[in-house]
């Protein structure tokens, strides 16, 4: 289990399983930090996990001072706002899924809420995500505050039960593995490359 001084943030590009991971954590039994916010809809069934307050961290870091042991999820681009003077330990577990599978996923949700911008190709956007990944790990490697783990989402469906034991060592041990891989839900694996 985390630690007091420790923040574990679920982190990885919009669409890539970063909910799912956050439930996985919070049946292994670590606090969650949401606010209920954003409903659970048809592009996520058993809800999103998100903290309102993450998106204003540049501004305003005052939610930090309640996150100690606790799990949020922090979408890649705002892990650039979080401070790196901090007593706290981010402890990010970084997930990565088939770039394809992103965009055909992030395509569908914008369609469906008439937000999709046609005029930027897929080829441009996944340029652009491959690109602010790197830039991102870079980041994380270079900021002493920040241990990072990286999962791939298609591996976590394909072998979850590794996965999960590797994530409970990085998070100290004592996690609810046996609730975290009921978790899993291949149902919900519906944009595949």
């Amino acid at each position: 289990m985390p630690a007091n001084n420790e923040i574990v943030i679920v982190s990885g590009l919009p669409r890539s399983g970063t909910s799912m991971l956050m439930s996985m954590i919070e049946a292994g039994g670590v606090q969650v930090l949401a606010d209920g916010i954003r409903e659970a809809d048809e592009d996520n069934p058993k809800g999103y996990f998100e903290l309102e307050a993450v998106k204003k961290t540049k501004e305003d870091d005052s939610w930090m001072k309640n996150a100690g042991g606790k799990v949020v999820k922090i979408i890649s681009q705002l892990l650039l706002d979080l401070p790196t003077d901090t007593d706290f330990t981010y402890k990010v577990i970084f997930i990565r899924r088939n770039i394809d599978e992103i965009l055909a996923s992030q395509k569908k949700m914008l369609i469906r809420r008439g937000t999709y911008k046609p005029e930027i190709s897929d080829a441009e956007m996944k340029n652009m995500f491959l690109l602010h990944i790197e830039h991102v790990v870079d980041y994380l490697r270079q900021h002493k505050c920040f241990q990072t783990f990286y999962v791939n989402y298609n591996l976590m469906l394909a072998e979850a039960a590794d996965k999960i034991k590797a994530i409970n060592a990085f998070l100290g041990g004592g996690l609810n593995t046996k609730a975290m891989a009921e978790v899993v839900d291949r149902n919900l694996y519906r944009n595949r490359a």
